[in-house]
C-alpha cells in the first residue's frame, strides 16, 4: 500500500521510460553544462520543488551554468523549509533563491534566471521571447510525471545535507530528486551536465564509442577522480558514509534509511 496523499508505486522500468518522456517533453533542457564566467565562493540555496514547473526552469539554468546549489525541498505539505521561506521572503511561493554571496534573494523563475546568467554567467540569459514556450512544456513534461515530488512524505530529517550529482534531464537522477523532494532531506546538488557533444547518451555508449576520450567538466572530473567512472546519479550521505550510483538502489536506502 501507498502511504496516504503519495502517487502509486510505478515499475521501474515504467517510471524511468515515463521520466525519459519527460525530458523529451522539455527538449532535453538541462543536459549540457556549457559553464560560468565564474563560480560562487559560497554555495547558492535554493528553495523549491520537484514538481514545479517554474522550478524546473531554474534548475534547468543552474546545469547549463555549471553551478552547484544547496537544495532546500520544499513540497506541498512541507513543514521543514516551507516556513522558513515565508520567514525570508514573507510568502510562500517557489522557487525561492538566496545567494548568500551577495545578499541578494528573490522570487520569480524568470528573475532568478536573469540574474544568474547575469552575476555568474557572464553572458545574456535566454530571451525571454521563449518564456511562454518554456513554461507551458514545463508544465506537459511536469504532468507526466504523476505529481512526483509533489507532496511531503514523513522522514526524519538527517543531520547533514546530502550529496547528489545529477544534472536536470537526467531521467535517472529525477527519481532520486523527486524522493529526496517528498521526503524534504536537503542536499547539494552537484551539477554534472554534459561538458561536450561526445559525453551524450548512456556510460555504456560512451565507453563503446569513446574509449580513450578524457572526462571533462568541473563535476565529471570530480566524480571520475573520486569513483572511477561518470554516471549519474551518485548520492553521498556523510551521516552513515554511504556511497551509491543506480537510481533504484539509491531510493531504496533512501527510503530505508530516512522514510518515517
Amino acid at each position: 500500500a501507498n502511504p496516504p496523499g503519495t502517487r502509486p508505486i510505478m515499475n521501474s522500468t515504467l517510471d524511468v521510460l515515463n521520466s525519459t518522456l519527460s525530458s523529451s517533453l522539455r527538449f532535453w533542457r538541462g543536459t549540457n553544462a556549457r559553464g560560468s564566467e565564474r563560480q560562487p565562493a559560497r554555495h547558492l540555496q535554493l528553495y523549491e520543488f520537484e514538481a514545479c514547473p517554474f522550478c524546473r526552469l531554474v534548475r534547468e539554468a543552474l546545469t547549463e551554468l555549471d553551478l552547484d546549489a544547496r537544495i532546500y525541498p520544499s513540497p506541498h505539505g512541507g513543514r521543514r523549509f516551507r516556513p522558513k521561506v515565508e520567514n525570508l521572503g514573507g510568502k510562500q511561493q517557489y522557487p525561492y533563491l538566496v545567494d548568500p554571496n551577495t545578499g541578494e534573494s528573490m522570487y520569480e523563475s524568470a528573475d532568478i534566471i536573469e540574474y544568474l546568467y547575469s552575476e555568474y554567467g557572464g553572458r545574456p540569459a535566454p530571451t525571454r521571447l521563449l518564456r511562454p514556450l518554456d513554461v507551458s512544456s514545463s508544465l506537459l513534461a511536469g504532468i507526466t510525471r504523476l505529481r512526483a515530488g509533489a507532496r511531503a512524505r514523513p522522514s526524519k530529517a538527517p543531520k547533514r545535507p546530502l550529496e547528489l550529482f545529477s544534472f536536470e534531464s537526467s531521467p535517472y537522477s529525477r527519481r532520486v530528486r523527486e524522493l529526496l523532494c517528498e521526503l524534504e532531506l536537503p542536499y547539494l546538488l552537484r551539477n554534472t551536465g554534459k561538458a561536450r557533444w561526445e559525453d551524450l547518451g548512456p556510460p555504456v555508449i560512451r565507453a563503446t564509442l569513446f574509449p580513450d576520450l578524457p572526462v571533462e567538466g568541473r563535476n565529471r572530473t570530480r566524480l571520475f577522480k573520486r569513483t572511477g567512472r561518470v554516471q549519474v546519479p551518485y548520492l553521498i550521505d556523510p551521516n552513515t558514509r554511504t556511497e551509491m550510483f543506480e537510481s533504484d538502489d539509491i531510493r531504496a536506502y533512501l527510503s530505508e534509511q530516512y522514510a518515517d
